[in-house]
């Protein structure tokens, strides 16, 4: 069966590849094995400059790299050539930073004794990057630019429904002067993924998708005991106090729904809102949702393009109306429109069961559950009230209130009157059935590395 890239906007077919034989594969394999021995011996300075040249790049074609990413998986051209600026930014920060974040660590020791301590962080080899479709360079850029000037290689297995995003990003490193091996894609469906996780030249796993994808790809690394990192779901809470500012939190509200057309694991999904601001903050929440524009996602007009294929189409409609059957209520939208490709209407539910698909399930499109607490501890109990913990946000003017939500949120990360996003330079994942490990930061960097102990006495 080839691999398929189809304009979601029109349902066009772009381009048919046929998956990479086996053959392919092992040679491909067999030059990440040969060349991370020649590649973890370069200066950390000479990876991290190739790695800027790629963010340089970036930023050179990033009109070129929008228009790729826009017509492979339908976001809207402007968030694609914004998401190509990140990429570069993601790149700088390594190519500036790297260095610093991978030195030795001295650490004192105890005693008095003769000689030194130190922590060293050493690259592991070649790592298996699973990635999605929904951010088509940056998931790949936040795996690749720390992995590859910790000294990684890597090898990408990218979502199908994206294949000329993955061969760009081969040739974005090939073109960058990474050598050959440094970064290669592999063009093959997921159920080849199980023989490459046990393949003894792949050293690690990352992954980014959804809750059973990293389910069977840590059982399957766990048994060839292989570290993973898992980047999974979320149904993100967005918490409105009594004591903040409607106007900031509506507008926010609507970004953080439709962000992506509203397909992103850290966008807000659950909006639980206190009573005495609940009415207001509805009103204005549901009336800016149906007043978005959705079409072209080429068009600079659009606000909300289409989904990325028609399977999460059928699971997005399906999931509302199971929702709508178990007793939520649909305030606006609540449909697929009817026009050529993957569009569905922005949609708000209340009312919402708290055993249904839009409070218990992640939804992936620009559906919005509104929930109603009395009150602070409500509002807490409610948010930590699913199996996921990826992203948080809560809109409050009060410090006291700021602090219990800092403390008490489940989430890899809190943001006080703020949009959930990911930085080049901050720690990002999830707890619960959202991941673990860290992609991003000082600790992304390290978290394909053997974190070595060194102690030495007198020579």
């Amino acid at each position: 069966m080839g691999i398929v890239s189809i304009n979601p906007a029109t349902a066009e077919t772009l381009r048919t590849f046929d998956p990479m034989t086996q053959a392919e594969v092992e040679q491909r394999l067999d030059r990440a094995a040969g060349t991370f021995k020649r590649w973890r011996a370069r200066p950390v300075g000479e990876r991290a400059a190739i790695v800027g040249r790629a963010g340089q790049l970036l930023e050179n074609e990033k009109a070129a790299f929008a228009k790729l990413m826009t017509q492979e998986m339908g976001k809207l051209l402007t968030a694609a050539e914004q998401e190509a600026g990140k990429c570069a930014r993601g790149c700088r920060y390594y190519a500036e930073h790297g260095e610093r974040l991978l030195a030795p660590e001295m650490v004192p020791r105890d005693g008095g004794e003769p000689g030194r301590d130190m922590i060293m962080f050493q690259p592991l080899g070649p790592v298996l990057a699973i990635m999605p479709w929904n951010f088509p360079f940056w998931q790949v850029i936040r795996f690749a630019a720390p992995g590859l000037v910790a000294g990684n290689v890597g090898l990408l297995k990218h979502a199908s429904n994206v294949p000329q995003c993955a061969l760009a990003l081969e040739d974005l490193f090939r073109r960058a002067g990474a050598p050959d091996g440094v970064f290669q894609t592999l063009l093959l469906g997921s159920e080849r993924v199980p023989a490459l996780i046990a393949d003894d030249r792949v050293a690690a796993v990352t992954l980014t998708g959804s809750e059973g994808a990293g389910s069977a790809i840590a059982a399957a690394a766990g048994k060839h005991i292989k570290k993973t990192v898992l980047e999974l779901g979320g149904s993100d809470p967005f918490v409105v106090m009594p004591s903040a500012n409607l106007d900031k939190a509506v507008e926010s509200a609507v970004k953080a729904r439709t962000i992506n057309n509203g397909q992103s694991c850290i966008a807000a999904k659950r909006f639980i809102v206190a009573t005495s601001v609940y009415d207001q903050f509805a009103q204005r929440f549901v009336t800016a949702m149906a007043a978005l524009r959705v079409g072209d996602p080429f068009a600079p007009e659009t606000q909300v393009g289409p989904l990325a294929t028609p399977g999460i189409l059928d699971g997005l409609d399906d999931q509302v109306k199971r929702s709508v059957t178990a007793g939520a209520r649909v305030l606006t939208g609540g449909h697929r429109l009817d026009r050529p490709g993957n569009y569905y209407a922005p949609t708000v539910l209340a009312d919402v069961p708290l055993d249904s698909p839009a409070a218990q399930e992640e939804l992936f499109g620009p559906v919005a559950a509104l929930f109603r607490v009395p009150d602070l501890d409500a509002a807490i109990q409610l948010a930590n009230a699913t199996r996921f913990g990826l992203g948080s946000s809560a809109w409050t003017r009060d410090a006291l209130e700021a602090e219990r939500f800092i403390r008490d949120l489940e989430a890899g990360c809190v943001f006080i009157n703020g949009v959930v996003a990911s930085e080049p330079n901050l720690p990002f994942g999830g707890v619960k059935h959202s991941g673990y490990g860290r992609e991003l930061g000082g600790f992304g960097l390290r978290e394909f590395t053997n974190i070595k102990t060194v102690r030495t006495f007198d020579l």
